[in-house]
């Protein structure tokens, strides 16, 4: 509790385990089972509850809601858990749940993600690292975000649907199948606009890679083979290029579909 700073305020049960430099502003309830790592500042009007894990150094602004029940029919009490790593930035008015018996009892955010005001992420969801989640995404439960993926406002995000790395996600689109890892996925419903190169430059992906890559995209979304037979394609024209096996395992391992 070494410099842990609550406000009077604020309401902290005496189960609950903060860590060190932990910062509770007015107004905010942290329950029993809640456990905040180093360094976390958690703003006014926040509520966690329920069996949550929050790692270092996250900051979690006003009016957040973590841990509450699943709004699932099928959550029957289960005692799941909320788990978020470090570094994330949680903004104002989004709503985190834990997960249920159906879907491995654990929502899982990584690190150094930004969820925008009135983001929802639902039950049994995993997101990796260096996500921005914009204004208002609503993911629906057993949703997969992999890392440094870009979800535009408004977007939905169906239920059992998996983002690959990379890839972005149009503002107010609508997603119902998977996206493949570096790809621009937009509408309603989503449907591939190519590449996404904006992000791949920013990661700094060499030009040989993102031509590789769309030579990938184009064996895969515009040759009219089969989706086994275009994968075995890019694999003997594309060897050794960890870029382009990332894009095809993600496709052959799909079982939601991919969006075309």
């Amino acid at each position: 509790m070494s410099g842990t700073r609550i406000h009077p305020s604020a309401i902290v049960a005496a189960e609950a385990e903060l860590g060190p430099d932990v910062t509770v502003g007015p107004y905010s309830i942290v329950g029993p089972r809640v456990r905040i790592g180093a360094g976390t500042v958690v703003g006014p009007h926040v509520v966690i509850e329920g069996t949550t894990a929050i790692g270092a150094r996250n900051q979690i602004f006003q009016f957040a809601s973590l841990g509450a029940v699943p709004q699932d029919l099928k959550y029957h009490g289960e005692d799941s858990e909320l788990r978020i790593g470090d570094g994330n930035r949680i903004r104002e008015f989004c709503t985190l749940q834990p997960g249920t018996e159906g879907g491995g009892m654990v929502t899982r955010i990584g690190n150094g993600n930004l969820l925008m005001n009135y983001s929802h992420i639902a039950h049994d969801c995993l997101l990796g690292d260096h996500n921005v989640v914009a204004n208002g995404v609503q993911l629906g439960g057993h949703v997969i975000i992999d890392h440094g993926v870009v979800l535009g406002a408004l977007s939905g995000i169906h239920q059992f649907v998996r983002i690959g790395d990379a890839a972005i996600v149009g503002a107010g689109s609508m997603v119902s199948q998977d996206v493949p890892p570096f790809c621009n996925a937009t509408g309603d419903r989503a449907t591939l606009h190519g590449l996404n190169s904006i992000g791949l430059k920013r990661r700094g992906v060499s030009a040989a890679v993102q031509q590789a890559l769309k030579r990938a995209y184009r064996i895969v979304f515009q040759s009219r083979l089969r989706t086994a037979e275009a994968v075995a394609r890019v694999r003997a024209e594309l060897p050794g290029v960890p870029e382009v096996e990332t894009f095809v395992s993600f496709i052959e391992a799909s079982t939601r579909g991919v969006c075309r």
